[in-house]
């Protein structure tokens, strides 16, 4: 996409077609709105789904504990927070000065940090899951029911997910998913590309434990869902890292909404005046509570029955 096509898209979905549009109490100014409730109803499942052995994990998630998502109330400071140029920071021990909150930076862009905690999860467990779950759309359902609705990947990737020569930790690397989720402003289809954490400009000499023991990470590009103009598209930039703790793992996250990669490198596709809606990044940041809570608890039980060292 050119570069004038990008911010045309900048413009027209985070400011009308998406976040306003699907949202009818929100205000351009990101200060005015209020979230629909989460629905409590699963969407039935078709006969073939229901044969599934995994189909008895299609359930209501489980709840994040209240006082982690009120930490998503309010925008924190943007002082605080870390731009993608920043993101060997993550590399370093302890913790940074935002580990859950969500803001819009100077610049506009939308920026979202979150960690959960995971007991008696491992890293090869996160390498499997985001190999395995792919494969089928109701096992990106399961996930996170209410607000996950499908998913689907190339012949290609398909096969390079399937290939057991291909290490574990390595197979989503080059891959997109096509996901259709909600995130708190309406359904959307989004285009997810991951990559390998050298492409996604970490710093190899020190992608080492204890600083890191897993990755998920590229860039995406959302649209309302349905929509046929695939030239309207809004980029961000996703982030998971990992690292070991007592009993299980921690989980960071960190998202820049406006970013696009180009050449290896971070960049801001906003038009100058124009911000990330706060609505939406409030959205993503509340989402993405709510899945990976859920994600806690459902990983270690899947993972007995239907993990292990080979994808199928």
């Amino acid at each position: 996409m050119e570069k004038v096509g990008v911010h045309f898209a900048i413009e027209t979905i985070f400011c009308n077609s998406v976040w306003v549009g699907n949202l009818g109490s929100c205000s351009s100014l990101g200060t005015n709105w209020s979230f629909p409730m989460v629905s409590s109803e699963l969407a039935p499942l078709s006969p073939e789904e229901q044969s599934r052995p995994y189909a008895k994990y299609y359930r209501d998630p489980v709840p994040p504990e209240p006082t982690h998502l009120t930490l998503m109330d309010m925008p924190c400071d943007p002082s605080k927070a870390i731009y993608p140029e920043q993101r060997n920071d993550l590399l370093y021990p302890g913790d940074l000065h935002v580990e859950i909150g969500w803001c819009n930076l100077p610049n506009g862009a939308g920026f979202i940090a979150n960690r959960n905690l995971y007991k008696n999860v491992t890293a090869e467990m996160i390498h499997w899951w985001f190999a395995w779950h792919p494969l089928e759309g109701l096992r990106y359902r399961i996930w996170y029911p209410p607000q996950h609705a499908g998913i689907a990947v190339s012949p290609e990737s398909r096969a390079r997910m399937l290939d057991p020569g291909i290490p574990m930790p390595e197979k989503n690397w080059g891959v997109t998913h096509h996901v259709t989720e909600d995130c708190n402003c309406g359904m959307e289809d989004i285009e997810i590309t991951f990559l390998s954490p050298r492409d996604f400009g970490f710093d190899m000499t020190r992608w080492k434990e204890p600083y890191v023991s897993a990755f998920v990470g590229g860039f995406g590009w959302s649209s309302p869902a349905g929509r046929t103009d695939h030239a309207v598209k809004a980029p961000s930039l996703m982030c998971h890292i990992f690292r070991q703790i007592p009993g299980g793992l921690e989980h960071r996250t960190r998202f820049w909404m406006g970013y696009r990669m180009s050449g290896g490198k971070p960049e801001l596709v906003l038009p100058p005046g124009i911000s990330v809606p706060a609505v939406a990044v409030q959205g993503l940041a509340r989402h993405n509570v709510r899945e990976f809570s859920n994600l806690s608890v459902l990983l270690p039980e899947m993972y007995a029955e239907f993990g292990g060292p080979m994808i199928e």
